[in-house]
């Protein structure tokens, strides 16, 4: 989810399309989120990991 995020920052910066830097600002926090509750070791919608 970071990753695709990281893209669509670059494509949206580069193309100056503004909905897709909203998109990947968006997807960049929640799976920055999701990745340090999975390295905390706490669960997240019933899963210990999401790999």
């Amino acid at each position: 989810m970071v990753l695709a995020g990281i893209v669509l920052l670059v494509i949206g910066f580069v193309t100056g399309i503004a909905i897709l830097w909203t998109i990947g600002i968006v997807l960049v926090a929640i799976g920055a989120i999701l990745w340090l509750l999975g390295t905390m070791g706490h669960a997240v919608a019933g899963r210990k990991h999401y790999w």
